[in-house]
């Protein structure tokens, strides 16, 4: 079985951690968006939509994040917990994970998108109208997340961390890698985030994210790659319009 993946990417990060602290056998195969390597012919043949992650299991291929992690929980026969056979619990596993696409996730990578690539692609810093905009989206859905799915229970589904779990805290990680700590002043999600992280490792965690916190090195990249970066152009004037 093989895994496209780029750590920097937090769906790519939620499926690593899962395969990894779940020592599920896989061959970790590096696609590296800000080089445009999911433009290339190889990996168009692989997927049409040229995102990451993709997985290849034998011929079968298949994409979106949530999808893999859900594959691999009942390809690999994992306890329980990380997606309940029990129908409410599994209700509140997938309520969260219907959610989290437009909310969470869209909100804290908009703001790692501002103040990260936005000024390599468009020549500019991001407006600070547009900048503040994406900061309170984030703090709504941050606010959701604790009252809503959280509340007072050690993991959103309960007593046990699940892919509830893990998909939500690689969203809450990346505005790190623009320097904005979303969880700040947020008492209950960063005790939420350290029992997280301890369950799938706290090396194995902090390894995952090293690409995103060293942010000398990725805007070395992105410098680097700055010629791959303008073909996005089109795409950021529509997303940031």
């Amino acid at each position: 079985m093989e895994i496209y993946l780029d750590l920097v990417s937090p769906p790519c990060r939620a499926v690593y951690l899962f395969a990894e602290a779940l020592k599920i056998p896989y061959a970790f195969k590096l696609v590296e968006l800000s080089a445009g390597q999911q433009y290339t012919e190889e990996f168009g043949k692989l997927s049409v939509v040229r995102k990451v992650p993709v997985l290849k299991d034998g011929s079968f291929v298949l994409t979106e994040s949530i999808a893999i992690l859900q594959y691999l929980v009942q390809k690999c026969l994992l306890a329980d917990h990380w997606f309940p056979a029990e129908l409410q619990q599994r209700a509140r596993v997938n309520e969260y994970l219907s959610w989290q696409h437009l909310n969470l996730r869209s909100h804290c990578s908009k703001v790692f998108l501002f103040r990260t690539l936005y000024p390599f692609i468009m020549g500019s810093e991001a407006p600070k109208e547009k900048l503040d905009v994406s900061l309170e989206d984030m703090k709504q859905s941050l606010d959701l997340l604790e009252e809503k799915f959280l509340q007072d229970k050690p993991f959103i589904v309960g007593n046990k961390i699940s892919v509830a779990d893990v998909a939500a805290v690689v969203e809450v990680m990346q505005p790190l890698g623009a320097g904005v700590d979303g969880l700040d002043g947020r008492p209950k999600l960063t005790a939420w985030r350290e029992r997280v992280k301890k369950e799938l490792g706290v090396k194995l965690f902090d390894q995952a994210h090293e690409a995103l916190l060293n942010s000398s090195g990725l805007q070395q990249k992105m410098q680097t790659n700055n010629t791959e970066l303008q073909k996005l152009k089109p795409m950021f004037l529509k997303y940031f319009r």
